[in-house]
């Protein structure tokens, strides 16, 4: 398993390389001592974990989360333990307290190890997305997601009680989701169709979806083809 290690202090991030070195299952692919850095380690080595430390320049790991359209397994490292219920609001892997412990690093790797396999080859459909919404953060399983609605250059996602606003564009999460699961049902809305409750026919060949505990969507025509197609409408 890849593993990228991010903490801004060089002793930090070689202590840790010295304790994975006991793990030969996992091999430390690059590190990382700033948000930037990690940024740009993440999207060109796609490690499949990454040790997160929380407090670095340039922002904390929570804000470096928020902006990679694709997060691998997080596991976050720090000294300072009042970090940790935010670390698994936001279903952290694992929380490791600086000094880390061998024994407490061992219970992190068996986690990873018991975690399902990444797909290999062709990259596969998002299944998670962090969001951070103001002071709140979340791992979103993508399944959970009602709708998408685009609000100019972003997106509001429905996902239960919570609408989040993410800073990206509709078409861009297109390109990474399930197209097993959403449907892009107008220019303005891409659906979750495990979410439909009820479809009717409306005038000039238009659809209009009505998803459970959620609002109406209507399917533009230029869609509906496609649409009836995908399900048993029509």
């Amino acid at each position: 398993m890849k593993a990228l290690v991010v903490d801004d202090e060089p002793l930090a991030r070689r202590e840790l390389r010295r304790l994975l070195d006991a793990f030969p299952s996992f091999q430390v692919i690059g590190e990382a001592g700033n948000i930037d850095e990690a940024r740009e380690r993440i999207e060109t080595l796609a490690p499949d974990v990454v040790f997160l430390d929380i407090q670095m320049p340039g922002g904390t790991g929570f804000d470096l989360l928020s902006q990679l359209g694709r997060v691998p397994r997080i596991v976050f490292t720090t000294a300072y333990d009042q970090y940790a219920v935010k670390a698994f609001e936001v279903n952290a892997l694992d929380y490791l307290l600086k000094p880390i412990e061998p024994e407490r690093l061992a219970m992190a790797l068996e986690k990873l190890q018991a975690a399902r396999p990444l797909e290999s080859g062709r990259e596969a459909p998002l299944e998670q997305l962090f969001v951070k919404d103001g002071p709140r953060c979340w791992f979103v399983p993508l399944r959970e997601v009602s709708l998408f609605s685009a609000e100019g250059n972003y997106v509001r996602m429905l996902w239960g009680k919570e609408r989040p606003l993410l800073a990206r564009s509709l078409a861009a999460l297109e390109e990474k989701l399930d197209p097993q699961r959403f449907f892009r049902a107008n220019r303005a809305q891409i659906v979750n169709l495990d979410f439909i409750r009820q479809v009717e026919l409306g005038e000039g060949g238009r659809l209009h979806v009505q998803l459970r505990d959620g609002p109406e969507v209507e399917v533009s025509r230029r869609q509906a083809r496609q649409f009836r197609e995908r399900s048993t409408v029509g």
